[in-house]
This record gives structure tokens, sequence and C-alpha cells, in this order.
């Protein structure tokens, strides 16, 4: 395979290790865990209480975002291949975003299956006695549950959020090169090479969130909605009640048993519905709720992401040699890294 594909993989993976824990707070704030604050320390030691907590859901995303970021990036560099065909010539920042974007929609058969048993498996027990499952355990209950289909519920605001989200991922990371280059006719040190591509992959990411943050608060609560017969008679899911809850999304965290015990008169909310109550009952700063812990996790993970990612390119280019046709770089970088 190219050297892209196994350098996006890579990169991919880490990031997910790397940013994990701040993802399980992200995804709990999200979700409406009245229990969850970021900045209170209880609230913290509380998130994680076992070790085993630090890592909860990363087995899915570890797995399947090193796959979706090698596609990712493939497809981005092809794609920009397309658009600007002479690398000698610079790419406009147009080509960039729509590649990104385009990179982001091929992702969908990845990372909409890898996000659905992420957060359901980061939302489920918190806060009770109740055991937790595994991702595989999750998956399989999807499955059992609802079959193939089952797994890509919330995909299409999954899609839209990755084709919005890393077309200005790519685009943002570009403009950070391009401001970062070194003067005409000087060269960047190693290590200020390599402090530029932390600094501008780390502002990549999180320009990024601030960009999908709201899509990715209804994605988040589309994906936990619970399917159990409790649910059914919470005030938010009931239509008999005229009076919701002012915090509807509370009460449908998934629990031990929502897979286990699919209750047909429950109708599963899609994500306009899911946004319009969301908003009555919550207001504008729902959306915004997680956005501060994601910013310092996105600038982590997306400079160590890029940086990895460009050190692997490197590694794998010199190994195959000058002249061999796996010498793709990413064609949005402009000078040297």
């Amino acid at each position: 395979m190219s050297a892209d594909f196994w350098a996006g993989y890579i990169s991919g993976a880490a990031g997910i290790i790397i940013g994990n824990p701040l993802d399980l707070i992200k995804t709990r704030l999200q979700a409406g865990d009245a229990s969850v604050h970021a900045t209170s320390p209880q609230s913290l030691r509380s998130t994680f209480d076992k070790a085993g907590t630090l890592v909860r859901g990363a087995t899915a995303p570890i797995l399947g975002y090193g796959a979706l970021n090698a596609l990712l990036f493939v497809t981005y560099n092809r794609t920009l291949t397309l658009f600007n065909p002479d690398p000698t010539i610079s790419t406009s920042l147009t080509s960039i975003w729509a590649s990104g974007a385009i990179g982001g929609l091929a992702t969908f058969i990845v990372s909409a299956p890898t996000e659905l048993i992420k957060v359901r498996t980061q939302v489920q027990g918190h806060g009770s006695s109740t055991s937790n499952s595994s991702s595989l355990t999750i998956a399989k209950e999807i499955w059992k549950a609802n079959g193939l289909k089952g797994l890509y519920f919330g995909g299409a605001v999954t899609s839209i959020r990755d084709a919005v989200g890393y077309g200005f991922y790519f685009w943002s990371y570009e403009i950070c090169k391009r401001s970062l280059k070194a003067e005409e006719g000087k060269e960047d040190s190693k290590r200020m090479a390599e402090a530029k591509v932390l600094l501008a992959g780390g502002l990549a990411g999180i320009v990024t969130w601030a960009s999908i943050f709201p899509l990715d608060v209804i994605k988040t609560r589309v994906q936990t909605q619970s399917f159990s017969a409790a649910v059914v008679s919470s005030p938010v899911t009931s239509p008999s009640v005229s009076h919701p809850s002012p915090n509807p999304e509370r009460q449908t965290l998934l629990t031990n048993n929502d897979l286990r015990k699919p209750d047909p008169v429950f109708r599963r909310k899609g994500a306009i519905e899911m946004a319009r109550l969301t908003y009555q009952n919550e207001g504008v700063a729902v959306f915004f709720r997680g956005l501060g812990i994601c910013s310092v996790r996105a600038f982590v993970v997306n400079a160590v992401q890029w940086a990895v990612y460009e050190w692997m390119m490197k590694v794998m280019q010199s190994d195959a040699g000058p002249n061999s046709n796996q010498n793709l770089v990413v064609k949005a970088s402009a000078g040297p890294v």
C-alpha cells in the first residue's frame, strides 16, 4: 500500500491513544450528563474512577480511526492531484478545502459505525453501579438488535460533520503552513520545522472543531439515544407529556440494557428533530457545551497527529528511494516542513 496510507493509519491511531481521556469528557458533556463538569476536580475524579476509564471507548477508534485516517489522506491526496496535476504550481485554498471535504465524505463507511460504538461505550454506565460493556460487546448488541443498518444510525449527520470538518482541517493547516513558512532564501532548522508542524497541526485541530462543534453535539445526542422502554415514559419521549424536562437528553443516555431490550414504541429521533428539541429545551449554549475541553484535546491530538504523519512520510519516502512512486506527500504543503 502507499506511504500516505500507512502514515495516515499510524498517525490516526496515535492521536486516539493520546486524546481519548479528554474525548471521554467531551462526549459526556455533549450528551447532557449533568454530573460531568470539565473544571471540577471532583467531577474529573468521578469520570476517571478507574484506570480503565482512561481508555474507555478507545478500542473502536484505535482500530477504526487508523483506517479512517488512512482513507482520508489517500483520498485527499488523490483528489488534490486531480485538481492540480502539476506539483510545481501552488494549489488554491478552495481546491484544498474541496479535497478535504471529499476525503471526509469518503471516510463515512468507517467513521459512522466507529463513532456510534465509541460514544455509546463512553456514556453507558457512568454515575451508576452497573457494569460497563466493552466496545466489542456494544457492537455485537447493536448488530443483534438492528443489523448492519443499526451500525450506521446517525450516519447522515456524521457524514456532513466529516465533510465540513475535514475541509476546514486541511484548509486551516495549509494556511498555517504558508503563514509560518521561512522567508525567501532562508531555511528552517530541523527543530524549528518540527515546531511549526506541531503548531500548524494544533491550530488546524482547533479551527476544525470550532467549525463543526454544534453538528458534533447533535451527532452525539442522536447516537446516544436510549432504545429502552424506560425512555418511552420519560418526559422527552412521551408524546402525552406537554411540559418536557429542562434537560431531556440527560434522560436518554444509554443504560446497559438499552440495546438488549429494544422497544418498538420508542421512535428514535433524527438529527433535525434532535437539534430542534435540544434548542427548545436548553438554548443555544448547549451546542457549544464541551468546546473548551475539546479545543485543548484538538490542539494536542492534531499537533501530534500531523507530526507523526509528516515524519512517517519522510521515513517511508527515504526507504523507498527517490525514484519510487511511493513518494506522495500532502500536496497542500507549501515549502519545507
